[in-house]
């Protein structure tokens, strides 16, 4: 049984996994939380205090560290005998984070494929790019690496395998994130405004007719009519899940959707035609180099200041379809967030909410043994039902609605 939690980072997701897991130390033991700026996990330490999250007494520390250096990490897990490590950093650090993890044979998860700051929408599939190059090295070491485990990648792959056990067979997964919420800003991004841009500034690949597709941001879009949220507007994205759920399912068409309101699409446009949102450094006149997209998140609002002043709900879903006893079928499995909700209990907004809690319970089910499956792994291939009954008692139930009519999902 593995005990002692490291989270690396100190955003709004972090924020989050604090709370969740201090809420669950009577299972996850001593907590330590950790990024460049100690400060910052100092504040997270004391809104957990505020709270009194804990569940029962017990350590819970700050460190500072880069975690741009895997030897660093490594020396800090050793240090506070962490044997799990919950990467809630940027997606920048998610190679070195897992390298300490495999040297000092700390559990490893993240929510996110690993991102090269100086590249944009690499060749797919992305995880072939990066983590999957680790498989052998954690299957050597028996290390336990649980990739893209927040809820857009994480509860949604879980869903697919649930929807696998349900259907003959699988013809489409269509995956729908829709964020009815407003947080009263003129313009902000619900997470790093870096990684949020990059995502859309880029080709948008999908997974269809067996092949690879490529498309712009904002080409294909289409209205949703879901539960609670009622009509949304979605345009086809790229995104992390479908690249491994394609390795699953490669008879399936893997689609992703967002949505976005037209006052964003106007300001993402303007920014990018203008050059703003790209990774590449220029000179001023005065000879300094900026990277324009470094510049936009420095002037944009702190995605963790959003919490506050958040209202309405998020709608994430997995639409599947394909075929039961001979006869076409579909299913929607889903959950409902409400920012005010999450503000109340954790201090963040829903979106951080949906991310956070996910490596929680992943984190616990290492920890009981469930999931310390000993190699890495992408979510849809663990079983889904510890996974998704966890989540259903700590605060983000899935549902589902097919012939039978709308209902919680229990496994």
């Amino acid at each position: 049984m593995k005990r002692n939690v490291l989270i690396i980072g100190a955003g709004g997701v972090a924020q989050v996994v604090a709370h969740k897991a201090a809420q669950h130390n009577d299972v996850l033991g001593d907590l330590h939380i950790a990024s460049r700026t100690k400060a910052k996990c100092e504040a997270i330490i004391a809104s957990v205090q505020e709270k009194a999250a804990m569940k029962v007494p017990g350590l819970f520390q700050a460190h500072a560290v880069d975690a741009m250096d895997s030897a660093a990490v490594a020396a800090l897990i050793r240090q506070t005998g962490a044997q799990i490590v919950i990467n809630v950093g940027s997606a920048f650090v998610n190679m070195t984070v897992l390298e300490a993890c495999i040297q000092t044979g700390a559990a490893y998860m993240d929510t996110a494929i690993h991102e090269d700051p100086k590249k944009v929408c690499e060749t797919p599939p992305w995880y072939g790019n990066y983590e999957w190059k680790r498989r052998a090295a954690c299957a050597e070491a028996g290390v336990t690496a649980v990739l893209g485990v927040g809820f857009d990648p994480g509860v949604v792959n879980a869903w697919a395998r649930v929807a696998e056990g349900l259907l003959d067979r699988i013809d489409s997964i269509d995956i729908v994130d829709i964020n009815a919420g407003s947080h009263g800003r003129w313009f902000a991004t619900n997470f790093d405004p870096e990684i949020n841009f990059r995502e859309f500034t880029g080709t948008v690949y999908s997974w269809q007719g067996g092949a690879w597709q490529a498309n712009k941001m904002f080409e294909v879009g289409r209205e949703w009519d879901l539960p609670v949220v009622g009509k949304q507007k979605a345009y086809l994205t790229g995104h992390d899940e479908v690249h491994s759920l394609s390795a699953r399912y490669p008879q399936a068409d893997v689609r992703f959707w967002m949505g976005f309101g037209d006052h964003y699409i106007n300001v993402f446009t303007v920014l990018n035609n203008l050059g703003l949102l790209s990774e590449k450094p220029v000179k001023t006149a005065e000879g300094q180099e900026v990277v324009p997209l470094k510049l936009v998140k420095a002037v944009l609002p702190d995605p963790a200041s959003l919490a506050p002043d958040y209202t309405g709900k998020t709608c994430i879903g997995d639409l599947v379809k394909g075929e039961k006893d001979g006869k076409p079928a579909e299913l929607f499995l889903y959950n409902i967030a409400d920012h005010k909700d999450a503000y109340q209990e954790v201090g963040a907004q829903g979106i951080s909410y949906t991310a956070g809690v996910p490596p929680v319970a992943a984190a616990i089910l290492i920890a009981r043994g469930d999931w310390d499956l000993g190699k890495m792994a992408n979510v849809e291939e663990l079983d889904p039902a510890p996974f998704i009954n966890l989540l259903n008692e700590i605060g983000l139930p899935s549902r589902i609605r097919d012939d039978q009519g709308d209902r919680a999902l229990w496994l």
